[in-house]
């Protein structure tokens, strides 16, 4: 088997090296691997140190209290970030300034309005800042520090902006003001109003009124004089500056769902939804242990087979002229495209029925990302980025304000769906460009599109590309990216004009940045696999190396003997590219006559990498795999197919059929371990959490004889009760795609289970809902299957949060293990 061992575990003094070698070489050489594994295997047991379950379970605190939401002060040498209180959940904010040792001091509460200000936005000179805290607006001079609050009120003031003439501008509820800095007076601007008003020419909305209009000259001409009046008043309130009246009537039936101002401060674009979804939006969960003794029917979200189809009418508001157009999708090619033909066809022909392709309007909305409309900073011209309801395309657009239309820049299309993530655009102010991520290659990557010309990649291979920062000369373009392994996160910035790529960090393990303000350092926030993050300071014009700022890390937590991974690329029996996967081993794993026993985990999400070389957010769940390395365990952590990490192809790979090719490359991988681990095929088990759970259950009910014993955390087991905007992109909507639903649910299944089941099942659960264990449990029962159990837990959430439900949960699955293997 074509194997490549990507990295190895050095020392657990937690300074891990790992193998910086490009991917092709990594897939593309065949080293003896069981040798060199075996050669690193003895690194989990460095002293006598007994892990055990009460120790890691515990409250994470004896482990670090890592920084958080970290950003640049304003002067380029001091950082901010939260840091957890030591048992207790409250957070502080802390400064350090660059030249001081140590971790930094808690800012005082009377002074954080001055500095918590991780939002703020500049003015174009450089001067000020604007920005909120705890709901008013300040105005702070970066040179000097000096502070000016511009509002004292009990209302929320957010989206504070400065206006192109100097004037601040902010938003409180729907209504949006501007306050000039010269005079202090406040100036509302727009008043969004979810009602209809007195709308000019409103057609009439029934059969009898249209036939009062043209057969009742009187009431044809009191309609006439109300317009004559209604425009009279509009062109007072334009023409004369004494006269506020900014009422916009955006429907009583309507709900405001996006509203950007332009940095001119005269236009308003704005989208709204009907305030009622066509069928049931919301669903009940009971809460067995509230804090009055009662039962609680708390509100949570709906199912996607409660089908929530919507879609948003765009406005375009002239604050100038009091004026209001709704900008129509038509322009947006593939608008009317029936790109669930096949998949519909597919449905009706099971059904014994036959369907009909036909052009209609789909359903368009703005995109549900960070930042979807972006204004160039003159406040000229607006890009706005949209998709589709049915999960297959997405638009960039811009706006002709003249003829009050959109004209498309780009189409992203997808077969399967389009990515949640990697959805970042901007513009290059000053040569009228829009830049952008697109996963159009099959990974993600940056292009750069004049609105008059055609787009050009600036970045380009079998990596992905995020988190952009323009420099202020728009020179250059920062961004993270896994280039040289995909496992490793580096921080890079690109030549915009040449397109020629620098890597700024090489640090190994992952890496996320901030630029400084005035462009010349990196605060960077850095983990590896057996170390939590902390941060760093990289100057950022010279190649000198990253300096460690902080040190939350306790010397607990340092002291106890972890086993390091390595990241192994597996190869696949379904596919070209290898599955990436976490391999714990025990000492002397292959020195026994004895077959070793072995645990696989399945990481949740679906869409979540976890075989990369940082810390892991599943930290409780590397700690247990030392504790199993310790007692002789083989571990295996697999990024199967689905995963973050590895480009489209391996995201899409489960679309309408969730669960089957994760569930292959499980196999792999216990393949690679009797191959490669000296394991007993008939010795091992698997466990995971969310998407992890779904995953244990399908392996268990259909490749039976590949896992002695499972453990189902927060299952998923029909996809019908999950939420709408994670399943709708996978499976469609059962609607539409019952068959994608019927072969990718665990409850279809059910009667393949002959193996031990353990199933952990919280009861406040809000994501995955603990019906999704009561109706499998009933199915099982009604199977008359006996080799499962199930255990409750009645206070917990989707993510547990009580150490002592964490000790339950995680003793049950180790007493399942020490019983089946």
């Amino acid at each position: 088997m074509k194997i490549q061992l990507i990295a190895l575990a050095i020392s657990v003094s937690l300074t891990a090296c790992v193998s910086t070698a490009e991917k092709k070489q990594a897939l593309d050489s065949q080293p003896k691997v069981a040798n060199e594994i075996a050669a690193t295997a003895a690194v989990g047991i460095a002293n006598n140190s007994q892990i055990t379950l009460e120790k890691i379970m515990s409250d994470p605190d004896w482990i670090a209290r890592s920084p958080e939401s970290w950003y640049w002060g304003d002067d380029s040498n001091t950082i901010y970030y939260q840091q957890k209180r030591q048992g207790n959940p409250l957070r502080d904010l802390v400064e350090k300034k660059l030249t001081n040792k140590g971790n930094g001091e808690v800012v005082n509460l009377a002074h954080m309005h001055v500095v918590a200000d991780r939002n703020a936005q500049r003015n174009a000179a450089g001067t000020h800042e604007v920005y909120t805290f705890e709901g008013n607006v300040f105005v702070k001079d970066v040179a000097n520090q000096s502070v000016q609050q511009l509002t004292h009120t009990s209302a929320v003031e957010s989206a504070a902006m400065f206006l192109n003439n100097g004037n601040v501008a902010y938003r409180v509820g729907n209504i949006f003001y501007a306050h000039d800095m010269r005079s202090q007076k406040i100036i509302e601007l727009a008043n969004l109003k979810m009602s209809d008003g007195e709308q000019k020419n409103q057609a009439p909305q029934s059969y009898l009124a249209s036939e009062q209009q043209q057969l009742i000259e009187y009431i044809a001409l009191q309609k006439r004089n109300k317009d004559l009046r209604s425009e009279q008043q509009r062109q007072l309130r334009v023409s004369n500056s004494t006269i506020t009246q900014t009422n916009f009537y955006l429907g009583k039936d309507n709900k405001l769902v996006h509203a950007s101002l332009s940095p001119a401060g005269d236009k308003l674009l704005v989208s709204v939804t009907a305030n009622k979804p066509s069928r049931k939006n919301s669903d009940i969960m009971p809460n067995y242990i509230a804090n009055d003794g009662d039962i609680k029917a708390e509100k949570v979200r709906a199912r996607v087979a409660d089908n929530r189809q919507y879609q948003e009418q765009v406005f375009l508001l002239d604050l100038a002229q009091g004026t209001k157009a709704q900008l129509d999708y038509s322009s947006l090619p593939g608008f009317d495209e029936d790109v669930l033909a096949s998949v519909r066809k597919e449905n009706h022909a099971r059904d014994g029925k036959s369907y009909q392709s036909k052009k209609s309007a789909r359903h368009i909305h703005v995109m549900q990302t960070a930042q979807p409309i972006q204004w160039q900073n003159n406040g000229q011209q607006v890009a706005i980025m949209f998709e589709a309801w049915d999960n297959k395309d997405r638009w960039i657009a811009t706006v002709d304000f003249a003829k009050k239309a959109l004209v498309s820049q780009h189409r992203y299309h997808d077969e399967a769906w389009v990515n949640y993530t990697f959805n970042e655009m901007g513009w290059l102010h000053q040569s009228d460009s829009l830049y952008y991520l697109s996963e159009e290659s099959g990974y993600s990557h940056l292009y750069l599109k004049p609105l008059q010309g055609k787009a050009r990649a600036l970045t380009s291979g079998n990596f992905e590309v995020s988190a952009l920062t323009l420099s202020q000369d728009e020179q250059s373009i920062y961004f993270k990216a896994n280039q040289k392994h995909p496992g490793i996160y580096e921080i890079y910035k690109v030549d915009v004009n040449s397109a020629a790529i620098t890597a700024l960090t090489d640090l190994g393990g992952m890496t996320d940045y901030a630029l400084s303000p005035d462009e010349s350092k990196l605060l960077l926030e850095h983990s590896k696999v057996t170390m939590p993050p902390e941060l760093y300071i990289k100057d950022n014009r010279s190649d000198s190396q990253a300096i460690r700022l902080t040190h939350t890390v306790t010397q607990e937590f340092l002291a106890m003997p972890w086993s390091a991974p390595n990241v192994v690329a597996i190869d696949s029996s379904h596919q070209d590219m290898p599955i990436y996967s976490k391999v714990y081993l025990p000492a002397g794993y292959d020195l026994s006559s004895e077959k070793n026993r072995a645990v696989m985990f399945s990481h949740g999400a679906g869409y979540l990498q976890n075989s990369h070389l940082g810390w892991s957010g599943y930290f409780r769940e590397f700690m247990f795999h030392s504790m199993l390395v310790q007692q002789g365990y083989v571990v295996i952590d697999m990024d199967y197919r689905a995963s973050k990490g590895y480009g489209r192809d391996w995201r899409t790979a489960i679309y309408r059929h969730m669960g089957k090719p994760e569930v292959q490359d499980m196999r792999d991988g216990v393949n690679w371990l009797v191959a490669n681990a000296n394991v007993d095929p008939k010795r091992v088990g698997t466990y995971g959490g969310s998407y992890g759970g779904f995953l244990t259950l399908m392996a268990m009910f259909t490749d039976p004889e590949l896992f002695q014993s499972g453990s189902a955390l927060r299952l998923v087991s029909d996809w019908a009760y999950y939420n709408h905007g994670y399943t709708s992109n996978i499976l469609n909507t059962p609607g539409d795609d019952a068959i994608a639903y019927e072969r990718s649910s665990p409850i279809y299944f059910a009667e393949g289970l002959n193996k031990p089941l353990l199933i952990n099942a919280p009861m406040v659960d809000d994501n995955v809902f603990f019906q999704d264990s009561v109706r499998l449990v009933q199915r099982l029962i009604e199977l008359e299957k006996q080799d499962f159990e199930t255990a409750i837990y009645p206070v917990e959430p989707h993510g547990f949060v009580q150490p002592s439900s964490w000790l339950d949960e995680y003793r049950r699955i180790y007493k399942l293990f020490e019983n089946t293997l």
